[in-house]
């Protein structure tokens, strides 16, 4: 695949937030306290405008694929980010580019002088869950910081030092 991976600018707004939600209804985790209803999934070019945040999109020939990004959510500690918003679509998966997206993220934290990273998701992600443990992170008894998704109820996090 030949696959371009760069920061989002304001015009994949409307295809990213296609993906998520594509995404979401897919594996059935369309749910409320997802960001299948948050407002800001339209407008994910404001979102990712905070300090320490960043949102990589993947895209081939111009189309977009899906991506992933780091963010400083509300009540983390002071040296976590939160992996958010990792999606792709069907045909991008299983060739290695979520982990891809992963690892970008993961150096983007540790540049910025971050220790770990901390990620919100849920059962019916199976694959992705692997993912992350294949990556280094470990499940949590309770989550971090205040997301607002109170429909994640799988709460992960990897030390990146």
């Amino acid at each position: 695949m030949d696959i371009e991976i760069r920061e989002i600018q304001k015009t994949d707004d409307p295809e990213l937030a296609l993906v998520i939600r594509q995404t979401l209804k897919e594996f059935k985790a369309d749910k409320p306290g997802t960001v299948y209803y948050d407002a800001s999934t339209d407008h994910l070019s404001e979102l990712f405008k905070v300090d320490n945040s960043v949102y990589f999109v993947a895209t081939r020939d111009g189309k977009v694929l899906g991506g992933a990004g780091i963010f400083p959510t509300e009540g983390l500690p002071a040296d976590t980010l939160e992996l958010v918003k990792m999606y792709l679509l069907p045909e991008a998966r299983g060739h290695g580019l979520g982990k891809t997206l992963i690892l970008k993220c993961i150096e983007e934290a540790r540049k910025k002088g971050f220790k770990r990273i901390y990620l919100e998701t849920m059962a019916e992600l199976e694959k992705a869950v692997k993912a992350y443990g294949k990556l280094g992170f470990a499940l949590l008894d309770a989550p971090l910081g205040n997301s607002g998704h109170h429909s994640c109820e799988l709460w992960m996090v990897k030390e990146i030092v």
